[in-house]
């Protein structure tokens, strides 16, 4: 996740694309996610419910860390306009997150029910947060290419409320894994939760 970030990175900067620069700082966020699971599950905490509540949170606060920034950005391209172009880098970049970070976020997921850890379940979502991410760069940038560059900093803004909505519904114990990503259905693979119910 480092290296897709600092990729990234390299990536939303040669295409001048704010949607590829958030996707590629929630990178960052994602390992800082991922390191906070670490933590849950060392020495004396592996049983601790205190724990994971302090993990649950700080996996979800950790949602929050770039948002004011990329709304602030993304806002300002609307109103001065952008120029983000369809840089080849970006496309395959964001194109091999789409296609890898399913696969990683579903097998959180599956860990997190069977763990019983909401933390470990948020960080999952993430990984398909950075899916979606990716997905809305990726669009951004193909159309920048044809003209319409303006819907790089709308996308930046779906991608900036998505995360938003995920990290509070997380702050508050309501994670599910169904409604992590909007279109991805996970009921399918067994959610029963109170939540499914009501998505």
């Amino acid at each position: 996740m480092t290296l897709e970030g600092a990729l990234g990175l390299l990536a939303g900067i040669d295409a001048n694309s704010i949607s590829v620069l958030t996707w590629a700082a929630s990178s960052a966020v994602e390992g800082l996610a991922s390191a906070i699971v670490i933590w849950r599950f060392t020495g004396r905490r592996k049983l601790s419910e205190h724990a994971e509540s302090r993990a649950q949170r700080l996996v979800a606060a950790s949602f929050f860390l770039l948002t004011p920034y990329f709304l602030y950005e993304a806002v300002d391209r609307l109103i001065n306009g952008t120029r983000a172009n369809a840089a080849p880098f970006a496309i395959a970049l964001t194109a091999s997150s789409i296609l890898l970070m399913p696969l990683l976020g579903s097998a959180k997921l599956r860990l997190g029910r069977r763990l019983d850890s909401g933390a470990t379940a948020g960080e999952g979502i993430q990984n398909l947060l950075c899916a979606a991410q990716a997905l809305a760069a990726l669009v951004a940038v193909i159309a920048a290419g044809a003209g319409v560059a303006w819907i790089d900093p709308l996308a930046a803004l779906a991608i900036a409320a998505v995360a938003a909505r995920e990290g509070l519904e997380l702050w508050r114990g309501e994670e599910c894994d169904c409604h992590a990503v909007p279109g991805l259905d996970a009921r399918a693979d067994g959610c029963n939760d109170d939540c499914c119910a009501g998505s």
